[in-house]
């Protein structure tokens, strides 16, 4: 894979299994046929959100026993700080230097992949959680308080910002590969969070820490998730959607890892140029996403008579999240997760940066990005009926069917061009 790939987060492009009308026509008929579906086979909610799931007595006991969270821990800091050390004692140059594999492809969409199968990770291996405990260890406080109490309205839009910022380093940052970037990105990042941790307590990692965020959103997906009563049990991922609450900024990030991944696409047809037009880019996407998504969901509630819907539809962008980027990167993870281990090792290895057949790679492509918005037609018809007087409730979904078939159509266009 060429560092312009890997700088852009996007592995080579393959052919699709089938012919670009057909996937696109396919993949917007199932979409469309999920839809009639719900209609008229799923008339009540049936999605019971937190307080679903099966006990695993077991799995609770190990996942919470302080050996084991401080073990991942410590384990995580030994190896963030092996990674930076090791990244400041060799040359700025990505074909030497393991820093923009590591952070694009083992972190940025090797964290998607543990947080589908093991739920919300970056909760208990983020370093930066890990160094605030510490510290509160030493100077024996509370880690969970602060000076101050966190305000509510605050709620997702620190994460928004941290997403942001990250995938416009990734995507429009002159170089996104330097080691320097990367050094001045994730040092700010760092004292920014801490001195957060410090103002409000831990609690700030659960909704300001950008990375926390993105894998408790995408782990809402996972098998395996916690009730509210605190039993960890096995689940339909569907009623992990349905455990996602509104708060203010969710729908912004939503529409920032949205946005991101159909700007990467674009990029690679259409270069800016400038940082100042690739900047202007990727923010006209992201509004481009939110006004499509305000449109959509603003006529679902005229149509089914309540106002104020925005976030509480917010829960069924995630599935379309997850398939857009496993879509869009997983070449990118098979490639890419060698050369950060063999810089790492520094060992002699021959990288294989396409162990699977190409149409293979297509395959899984094209379905994660048809089966993301099945998923997301679900999740969005069960909260619809829950929310919407049953004579309304079918007829509400339509602008939201509307806007999972444009995002398919839109999602299969781009990986065929891309």
């Amino acid at each position: 894979m060429s560092i312009a790939a890997l700088a852009h987060g996007t592995g080579p492009g393959h052919d699709l299994p089938v012919p670009l009308f057909y996937a696109v026509a396919g993949g917007a008929l199932a979409v469309f046929a999920s839809f009639l579906a719900m209609g008229m086979l799923w008339p009540e909610s049936r999605l019971r959100g937190a307080s679903a799931g099966r006990p695993v007595p077991r799995l609770r006991r190990l996942a919470d026993s302080v050996a084991t969270r401080w073990t991942l821990r410590l384990a995580v800091l030994a190896a963030t700080v092996f990674i930076v050390v090791r990244a400041a004692t060799l040359p700025d140059d990505p074909h030497v230097n393991p820093a923009a594999s590591v952070v694009y492809a083992v972190f940025w969409v090797g964290l998607v992949v543990a947080s589908l199968l093991f739920g919300p990770v970056w909760r208990v291996l983020n370093p930066l959680r890990t160094v605030h405990a510490l510290a509160a260890l030493a100077l024996c406080f509370d880690p969970r308080h602060g000076r101050w109490r966190l305000p509510a309205w605050l709620g997702y839009w620190p994460a928004a910002a941290g997403l942001l910022t990250f995938v416009w380093m990734e995507l429009v940052s002159p170089a996104p590969s330097s080691t320097a970037t990367l050094a001045w990105y994730f040092g700010g990042y760092a004292v920014v969070h801490l001195s957060a941790a410090a103002a409000f307590g831990s609690r700030w990692f659960d909704r300001g820490d950008a990375f926390e965020v993105y894998s408790d959103l995408i782990g809402r997906l996972a098998f395996v998730g916690r009730r509210d009563d605190g039993e960890i049990v096995l689940r339909s991922p569907l009623n992990g959607l349905d455990s996602l609450r509104a708060a203010p900024g969710l729908v912004t990030v939503g529409c920032v890892l949205l946005a991101s991944t159909g700007y990467d696409s674009v990029t690679v047809l259409w270069d800016y140029g400038t940082v100042a037009a690739g900047t202007a880019g990727l923010l006209i996407a992201v509004a481009a996403v939110a006004a499509l998504y305000w449109l959509c969901v603003t006529a679902a509630g005229v149509i089914g008579g309540r106002r104020h819907v925005a976030g509480l539809f917010a829960h069924s962008l995630l599935p379309i999240i997850v398939g857009f980027l496993i879509a869009h990167y997983v070449t990118l993870l098979i490639g890419e997760a060698q050369r950060a281990f063999v810089l790492s090792a520094g060992v002699t290895w021959t990288i294989d940066e396409s162990p699977l057949p190409p149409s293979l790679v297509a395959a899984i492509q094209v379905l994660a990005i048809i089966v993301g918005h099945v998923l997301g037609v679900i999740a969005a018809h069960d909260r619809a009926v829950r929310l919407f007087e049953p004579r309304t409730a079918v007829a509400g979904q339509v602008p939201m069917m509307l806007l999972m078939v444009t995002l398919t159509i839109g999602g299969l266009t781009l990986l065929a061009a891309g």
